[in-house]
């Protein structure tokens, strides 16, 4: 399973996740792509999220596994 969110401060939620060595990002230009980017990904059953979004400049992903903190 991997996780997916939204943020405004990338640097800080890796650091809040455990520093995943997967982690990969996206930046957005409007908040609307970047609902659309994480939309698609969660209607996969490959993906979840937690609650709550920290923004939308940036998008990022990483595979759950037991040391990370979703």
């Amino acid at each position: 399973m991997k996780f997916a969110g939204l943020t405004d401060d990338p640097a800080k939620r890796k650091v809040d996740h455990n520093n995943p060595t997967d982690w990969t990002q996206k930046s957005f230009s409007n908040e609307e792509e970047a609902r659309r980017w994480l939309k698609g990904l969660l209607d996969t059953p490959d993906y979840e999220t937690g609650p709550g979004d920290l923004g939308w400049r940036f998008g990022y992903t990483y595979k759950i596994r037991p040391w990370t903190h979703e």
